[in-house]
């Protein structure tokens, strides 16, 4: 969500330290996962609303040779940026859901929305992604 592996550690970690001290906001008998996956996601929200995420990014400017476009398909890199390109609510809801492997209804917890709301949200990002992902298919015949 933040595009930048230290800042997200660093996210995740305020985001434990707030769960700690919060931890009697938990109501009994519910699941500790969504609250606290709700907690992460505040928390990089947060940050990317921060003083220092406000400021002009010069990409890092790498010089490569000759770029292997099956590589980069490979290992996900159009994914990756499709991905990147949903808003917020949506990018939250799919990597709930495909990366951690989080159940709609516990996606739904986490965003603070119905089960069929995150059902939608997920629908909508992968209508979304679908045609970026189609323009890096590799065909059988090249």
């Amino acid at each position: 969500m933040l595009h930048d592996r230290s800042e997200a550690e660093d996210a995740f970690q305020e985001a434990a330290l707030r769960a700690w001290r919060r931890m009697r906001n938990l109501r009994p008998g519910s699941a500790f996962q969504p609250w606290f996956m709700g907690i992460v996601a505040n928390q990089c929200r947060d940050v990317r609303r921060g003083r220092w995420w406000r400021m002009i990014r010069v990409p890092e400017v790498s010089v490569m040779t000759a770029v292997d476009e099956t590589a980069a398909w490979l290992e996900g890199e159009d994914l990756r940026r499709a991905v990147a390109t949903l808003p917020h609510d949506q990018r939250v809801a799919v990597l709930l859901h495909f990366h951690l492997d989080m159940p709609l209804s516990d996606v739904g917890a986490v965003l603070g929305i119905s089960e069929a709301g995150a059902k939608t949200r997920v629908h909508r990002a992968l209508r979304r992604l679908r045609p970026a992902m189609r323009a890096g298919e590799v065909t059988a015949d090249g």
